[in-house]
């Protein structure tokens, strides 16, 4: 009688409340999570959940500035996706962190005619 491999009421569990997510990506993204990695000591998943907002990065914590946290010294993957304002009051930058601000500036964009270049492209030719 050969043995089966049967997952245990517990791994079953595990993989319920803990689904795989699997995706495709550049070489060039891959090199680019890969570093952020190894350079922050992170997973994967906490990668994801960062991105998705669901995970702050605390500078204090890591025991390095965040500003400094690009392992290949460029900052192209910050002006990438850091998105900045002026404070109306002193001038200087903050940076869009908050859902609310986030809200607020989805709601700014389509208030003033913010869209896809294709969709004002087809509806400026006739």
């Amino acid at each position: 009688m050969t043995k089966r491999n049967k997952k245990s009421p517990s791994r079953v569990r595990y993989e319920e409340f803990n689904p795989t997510v699997s995706c495709r990506v550049s070489r060039e993204v891959y090199d680019q999570l890969k570093r952020v990695k190894d350079s922050e000591n992170r997973s994967f998943a906490d990668i994801l959940k960062i991105g998705l907002g669901i995970l702050e990065v605390k500078a204090a914590e890591e025991g390095e500035s965040y500003a400094e946290g690009y392992s290949d010294g460029s900052r192209d993957t910050e002006s990438a996706y850091k998105v900045v304002y002026r404070c109306s009051v002193c001038g200087e930058l903050i940076e869009v962190e908050t859902r609310e601000e986030k809200e607020a500036a989805g709601r700014y964009m389509t208030e003033n005619g913010w869209g896809h270049t294709k969709c004002h492209n087809r509806n400026s030719v006739g």
